[in-house]
């Protein structure tokens, strides 16, 4: 199948076509020909599948062929650097198009986002509590929307914005076509889809277990030594760039500037750092400035980098659904890719769980040179069990060095 068999608008083809796509993925050759119906959908797939471009599509094409007086397409997603990558998909399938959209979330100043709606768009991404804040400032209305999206909705559900989304329904039209997106299917996600939507179509493409392009590996270490593992893994490890996930914020930070210290070129996104700071490591990160990038769970869905090699689970996730979404960040498009996951013993119930969503033991390694009965410092706190060098597989084979960068000065 090519995408001229969805006979979408001809204006979209340069788009289209600039973007690189060639045959649908499976969730858009699902979900656009529904979706292009009027159909409301409810959408869960594998990370890195297209999922973006399966619901803009065919927002595209219903704007290009209907009356274009006010903004008819409403977006939500859970976080800013998601609510940019949506924006980005749009504006790049609509070349060629006089279509607009405009971002709305908090952390900036909102003068430019409010200049952007009075100067008129079709489509608006947003994150839940700043566009609340610009609707009772009477700067946008919400009447006229006729598609409504929420990606990432059990994230949202995580984040807390679950009432702010309500609040949000109840200012968009009845009549609408509404599409939802969601890894998971917790109960409140569930009773939310029946309240939303009409009828809808369920478009599944497997979640439930991590991509089969993802080696997995687990490298027990004592708490105190995580941070030297992480070194020997990077000077052990042929990489292009790689995300190491921690569990707080202050543990994501401390973790990149060690790592700088060490040499290497790294950065931290976490929701401490200012948007502009986030989006310079984003950025940074994309480009290659950055080949590593310390970050908190606010990068763990959604963000479509396709060069990341490995993923490194510093702290272990809390849920195997938290860990399918973090690896997936790697292995993706088609390319193979690597998770690697500092364990201790308090993580033998999740590794365990993790197993039987595979249907598999992960391998363990060990690293003979590693000195894994170093004394923890004095004055650490304790922050987590220590575990012995013992191993299920604990043979370890030289591979070729992580490119360290020298820095200058």
């Amino acid at each position: 199948m090519n995408f001229n068999q969805f006979n979408l608008d001809s204006r979209l083809n340069t788009g289209i076509q600039n973007s690189g796509f060639r045959t649908p993925t499976p969730i858009q050759e699902s979900a656009i020909p529904l979706a292009l119906a009027g159909r409301d959908l409810i959408g869960t797939a594998q990370t890195g599948t297209g999922k973006t471009a399966a619901f803009v599509l065919p927002i595209l094409h219903k704007l290009l062929n209907g009356p274009r007086n006010r903004t008819q397409v409403l977006i939500i997603t859970p976080t800013r650097e998601l609510a940019e990558q949506i924006n980005q998909t749009i504006k790049e399938l609509a070349k060629g198009t006089n279509l607009r959209s405009a971002t709305i979330y908090g952390g900036v100043g909102a003068s430019p986002q409010i200049e952007a709606l009075k100067r008129g768009v079709e489509i608006i991404v947003a994150c839940p509590g700043r566009l609340l804040d610009i609707i009772q400032n009477n700067n946008i209305r919400l009447d006229g929307i006729k598609i409504l999206v929420l990606d990432e909705a059990d994230r949202m559900l995580d984040m807390g914005f679950l009432p702010d989304i309500k609040r949000i329904l109840k200012l968009v039209p009845k009549q609408r076509q509404t599409m939802l997106f969601s890894a998971t299917f917790p109960n409140e996600i569930e009773q939310l889809a029946a309240q939303t939507l009409n009828n809808p179509e369920r478009v599944s493409m497997g979640i439930a277990r991590p991509a089969h392009t993802v080696a997995h590996t687990l490298y027990p270490v004592p708490q105190h030594l995580k941070r030297e593992m992480v070194l020997k893994i990077l000077e052990n490890t042929e990489t292009d760039s790689i995300l190491i996930f921690a569990r707080t914020k202050h543990r994501a930070q401390k973790l990149a500037r060690q790592l700088a210290q060490s040499g290497y070129e790294a950065t931290a996104l976490h929701g401490n750092r200012s948007q502009s700071q986030r989006t310079a490591a984003l950025s940074g990160f994309k480009s290659g400035k950055f080949p590593i990038m310390v970050a908190t769970d606010i990068a763990a869905r959604g963000l479509d980098i396709e060069s990341i090699s490995h993923v490194i689970n510093f702290d272990m996730p809390d849920t195997p659904d938290a860990y399918i979404h973090r690896i997936g960040r790697t292995g993706r498009a088609k390319r193979t890719g690597a998770a690697f996951t500092l364990t201790t013993p308090e993580d033998y119930d999740m590794i365990r769980k993790i197993e039987k969503i595979m249907n598999e033991k992960i391998k363990e390694i060990s690293f003979p040179d590693f000195d894994y009965k170093a004394a923890k410092p004095e004055g650490q706190p304790n922050s987590g069990g220590q575990r012995s060098q013992g191993s299920r597989n604990p043979g370890f084979q030289e591979r070729r060095g992580f490119r360290k960068k020298v820095r200058n000065g």
